[in-house]
Formats: C-alpha cells, structure tokens, sequence
C-alpha cells in the first residue's frame, strides 16, 4: 500500500519580533492510502500547526512533506492552491457553508474552482449528497438544515473533487453527543470505501472511530498507536 502523506524531520518556526517558537520539532510520520488517522494532543501541542502544513496553508521551516508523492515544500503559492483543490478536502467545525448559497451549489464549490462545466458540476455534487446521505436536500440554504445536515453538506464539499485525503479539523466540535455519533458512523462509513481521512479532535471518544491516533505534546509525537477499533 502506498503511503499518501509522508513527512520527514518536519520543523516549523515561528519569529515574532525578536523572539522564535518551534512549533514543531522534527516530526516525522507516513499515512497509507486508506487510513483513518486521529491527531490529538492539548492546545499548544503542535496538532494545529501540523494540520496547517498537512493542508498545505503553511510550508515546513524544513523537512520534506510528500502530498500523494509531491513534494509539497518547494511550492509556490499558486500551485499550493492547486494542490489544495486536487489533492485534498476539508471539514471544518463550523461547517463554513455559503449562508445564502443552496446545499448542492455549496457542494459543487472546490470544482467551480477546479473549472469544471455546470453540468458535470451539478450531476458530481448531487452524488456525493447522495453519498452522505442528504438525497432531497439539495435545494436547502444551510439555515434550513441542522448542525448534523450542514457538517454532511461540508462533507460531501469535501468528497466532490475525490481526493486523495480527508483532513477534518474538530468535526463534530459543534454538534451534540448524538449527532456528533453519526457524523463519525458516516466518516468511518467512508473511510470503509477507502477514502482516506485525517481528523484532528481533542476528544477520546471521537478518536476511538480512528484506527490509528497519533498524539503530540510539545511540538513532538509522543505515541503513534493503533485504536483496536473493530466492525
């Protein structure tokens, strides 16, 4: 199985004024094509940052990040953003819907941007609601829909381009215990169809639906485990 991300000796410095943070200190890690990887750790950790750079909305201070075998660190930022668009999609934790935009035109976004025509545009983004579960819906202003309705329009946003990995930032942050619940069944459902989905969540619980949770602590991992999560 080929690896999808790989980072190697990853560093990422901030300078404010005349003072350096390493946010992150020599990471390194691979993610296969297929997994489903919870990052965890407490705020300050380095999870944020890593997740940034995994986005490709930050380069590396140095080390050597592969995106789907580009190597995503001598990019300019024209084509970091057409990677972004081909090779990744993202759910975020407040939705970050269109408000006055309807459910399928907020799903067909990453591939107005990709060019596509109208057409093939509307007929790929009423799959994937259709993949998610909101068949009937797509006519719905995100105000129409629930917490649980939005995140699955955003993921579905996500799946429209079929990338070659999922990075959800706290995606059932906003949502209750019981929604957050099937929002994760529906992320494991996918991942079951060999999409690849990388979650950052401060949450066990949400992580337990990973099969492999890494965890950082002071801009360094300090385990890399799988979760025994099981059918």
């Amino acid at each position: 199985m080929s690896s999808v991300i790989s980072l190697t000796d990853i560093r990422r410095v901030f300078t404010m004024g005349d003072q350096q943070f390493e946010a992150l200190k020599g990471v390194s890690f691979t993610v296969d094509e297929g997994e489903f990887v919870a990052i965890m750790g407490a705020s300050g950790s380095g999870k944020s940052t890593c997740m940034n750079l995994l986005g490709c909305l930050d380069r590396p201070t140095s080390g050597r990040y592969l995106l789907d075998g580009l190597d995503v660190g001598s990019m300019d930022i024209n084509q970091l953003a057409d990677i972004r668009n081909k090779k990744l999609g993202f759910v975020f934790q407040g939705f970050n819907l269109l408000a006055r935009t309807p459910a399928v035109e907020n799903v067909e976004l990453p591939l107005v941007y990709a060019g596509l025509q109208s057409r093939e545009r509307h007929i790929k983004a009423l799959a994937a609601m259709e993949q998610v579960g909101l068949s009937g819906k797509e006519e719905n202003h995100p105000s129409q829909l629930s917490g649980g309705q939005q995140q699955r329009v955003a993921i579905a946003r996500a799946l429209v381009n079929s990338p070659a990995v999922i990075l959800a930032d706290e995606p059932t942050g906003n949502l209750d215990s019981a929604t957050s619940e099937e929002i994760m069944n529906l992320f494991t459902s996918l991942n079951r169809q060999g999409i690849t989905i990388i979650m950052v969540t401060h949450e066990a619980d949400v992580a337990a639906f990973a099969d492999r949770r890494i965890t950082f602590r002071d801009g360094r991992i300090i385990s890399d485990s799988q979760t025994g999560q099981t059918d």
